[in-house]
């Protein structure tokens, strides 16, 4: 009876989180069992970033002080191999710092300065455009054959920790692939951080949330 009761609060709870889900294609395949608890105690006394794509939250940690923000990840789901648009999973470590004293709203191509500077839209609107603005944190994957190497390396595919112009959208996923934060936070994590500072982006997968024995 047991048993049956926590199958059957499992059953509502799935329910719930893969429905709230659904407009999201996750590549559930794609996910790797990374331990992020290891991850953080091994750089508990340094600074290290921690990416968590079930919250949408990015949290940067030091020996002193943990600050939250929130995100935008891949409206594609999980997955690391190349034109996926799918934002990969993994220890990475920040490999460039792009845009230092550039104006808030700044917009880059190609890692490059265009001259033009815009206002955040706050709604919740999904624009033609994948505007990067303000900062950008290009991430390199420590992880051969998840993350860095051949058609799954994710420096050379282009993903960034980047501010957006799509500042209504964060909190949900509806980038093509990188990290999106919002301007005045991403100011925040770029001063705070440097070149080799490590990011893990992982997915607590509901199971493991739950950690019940059903059987």
């Amino acid at each position: 009876m047991k048993t049956l009761f926590k199958y059957l609060i499992f059953v509502i709870f799935s329910s719930a989180f893969f429905y709230g889900c659904s407009s999201v294609p996750l590549d559930y395949s794609s996910y790797e069992d990374i331990n992020y608890q290891e991850f953080g105690e091994m750089n508990k006394n340094r600074t290290h970033v921690l990416v968590n794509l079930t919250k949408q939250e990015l949290t940067i940690k030091t020996p002193y002080s943990s600050k939250t923000y929130p995100i935008s990840s891949s409206a594609y789901g999980i997955g690391s191999v190349r034109d996926s648009l799918k934002t990969p999973l993994g220890a990475h470590v920040i490999s460039e710092k792009i845009g230092k004293g550039a104006k808030i709203g700044s917009v880059f191509k190609a890692r490059k300065f265009t001259g033009e500077v815009v206002a955040p839209i706050t709604e919740k609107i999904d624009i033609k455009e994948d505007v990067i603005t303000t900062r950008i944190l290009w991430l390199d994957g420590l992880e051969i054959g998840k993350n860095k190497g051949g058609n799954v390396d994710s420096k050379s595919r282009y993903i960034y920790i980047h501010g957006t112009a799509e500042e209504g959208l964060i909190g949900e996923p509806a980038s093509l692939g990188c990290i999106r934060m919002k301007n005045a936070d991403v100011i925040k994590l770029f001063n705070r951080v440097r070149k080799g500072t490590q990011v893990l982006i992982y997915w607590i997968q509901l199971f493991n949330l739950l950690k019940w024995d059903l059987l």
